[in-house]
């Protein structure tokens, strides 16, 4: 298990600042760095190590300190713009947390910054008094990675809120590699972003809830779950089926909702192509704003700029490249996106959550005008737009959420070609489409309910098997 500590602080950590940092642990200590310098690592004197700590990352976007780690009276946040340096320490160890809080702490007395969580900041030394010898070598070196078997790559995660950060990346992407699966542990308070969520949905990966009454469960389907042949999977009963955890359940109604975009575009691979327009014309028509920054990790830490993360893509490439989104403060909204080279073009596949309180109405009459535009000058291929009830802040709890209810379907003008007006135009059933775009180059908007209404699934799925349907 690892325990996490950041260092806020208003100016970045020079060396000399990282050295008194990570002089916590005393002259007996030694250093060692990963991923090319990425990581620094504060090692017991036979090399394992004890804190692995993250290069500095210089936060450009407002707010998101505050999304990922909450704010208050015993967190006083630095103003944006702010660095942001990690630390995990190995909780094998008994003084690996309270030499990640001193070496944070360090960090931010020095720059006159804060740490998160507050109660984890010191400034003493911590001398390494655990008989490092009897403590088994963990098969893993990755920072990120707790445990790893020959099926999954575990990461024990006790904090409020597990952010896709740039270690859950790396660690995503090498167990992807290896064929392992990512599972994530944490307690029953915590939460996942909808980054991390998304991150988790291909199988075999998991959110596992370690919950102290009624032990594992998933946190995204409730699968009450075990530990076998070196991976957690559901427990199944003599007819092979997986029951649902009591806790996972539980659940109330906070009559907050979401809204979500899913979208998929398609550009010709030129070089004057410029990605990013889809999801910010989105973004302008539902919030008045556009998106204020990108990355692909979380903390999202540059401000938005299309050309920027164009040439990101652009350079990774033929490599598909995942991308994170957030918006205001004021306006909780988040976008994921992948963008691959394929044989037609170069596609974006963007999921975009927009998050209204009790008093917050979603604009569903937006949603046909901005499918036109998206149409006409964004390559827009297809559109669900759907409407649940969920948080606000746009976070995932470990227990059951009502799944989405879908409000429309569009269908662009290139998919439009492949079905045939004619045909696409009279669907058997349901409302009929409206027209959208230049009549020679035509999309259509299927109307499919207000999101309050199961049956639209029903819809849904009669209209895509006729869309499919050649004869």
């Amino acid at each position: 298990m690892t325990k996490d500590v950041i260092a806020l602080t208003p100016e970045m950590p020079d060396l000399r600042t990282l050295l008194a940092g990570l002089y916590a642990g005393g002259p007996d200590l030694g250093v060692n760095t990963l991923a090319d310098g990425a990581v620094i690592q504060l090692c017991a004197s036979d090399g394992r190590p004890l804190v692995s700590v993250e290069a500095p990352i210089l936060i450009q976007v407002p707010g998101e300190t505050a999304r990922l780690l909450g704010s208050g009276p015993d967190l006083p946040l630095p103003e944006s713009p702010v660095w942001w340096t990690e630390a995990r320490a190995s909780t094998a160890v008994a003084e690996g947390g309270r030499l990640a809080g001193s070496f944070a702490g360090r960090l931010a007395t020095v720059l006159n910054g804060a740490v998160w969580p507050p109660e984890a900041a010191r400034t003493d030394l911590v001398p390494l008094t655990t008989d490092v010898s009897a403590i088994p070598v963990t098969a893993t070196s990755a920072p990120a990675v707790d445990v790893l078997t020959t099926k999954a790559a575990v990461v024990i995660q006790d904090r409020p809120l597990v952010t896709m950060t740039s270690w859950l990346s790396d660690a995503l992407r090498a167990a992807t590699a290896d064929d392992r699966a990512l599972q994530i542990v944490t307690p029953p308070t915590t939460r996942l972003t909808l980054p991390t969520r998304a991150a988790l949905l291909g199988h075999p990966n998991r959110w596992v809830v370690q919950d102290p009454e009624h032990g594992f469960y998933d946190g995204l389907s409730g699968a009450v779950l075990h530990w076998k042949g070196g991976i957690f999977t559901p427990v199944l009963d003599e007819n092979g089926a997986a029951s649902v955890a009591e806790a996972f359940k539980a659940t109330t109604g906070i009559g907050e909702r979401q809204l979500v975009l899913s979208l998929r575009t398609r550009h010709p691979a030129d070089e004057d192509l410029v990605l990013g327009h889809a999801v910010e014309a989105a973004w302008q028509h539902l919030t008045g704003t556009p998106p204020a920054g990108w990355s692909t990790a979380e903390p999202v830490n540059l401000p938005w700029n299309t050309r920027q993360l164009t040439d990101l893509a652009r350079n990774r490439a033929p490599q598909p490249t995942w991308l994170i989104t957030v918006g205001r403060p004021d306006l909780p909204a988040i976008a994921t996106a992948r963008v691959t080279r394929t044989p037609a073009g170069v596609e974006e596949d963007i999921t975009l959550t927009l998050g209204y309180s009790k008093d917050g109405t979603p604009p569903l009459d937006a949603i046909a005008p901005l499918a036109e535009v998206l149409c006409t000058d964004h390559g827009l291929t297809t559109m669900l737009t759907s409407l649940r009830a969920a948080r606000h802040d746009l976070t995932v709890p470990p227990h059951f959420e009502v799944p989405p209810i879908p409000v429309s379907f569009t269908l662009g003008a290139g998919e439009l070609r492949d079905v045939g007006l004619a045909r696409a135009l009279r669907p058997p059933f349901g409302p009929a489409p409206v027209r959208l775009g230049p009549a020679t180059e035509p999309a259509l908007h299927y109307p499919l309910g207000d999101g309050t209404d199961p049956r639209a699934w029903n819809a849904l799925q009669q209209l895509s098997q006729y869309l499919m349907r050649t004869s």
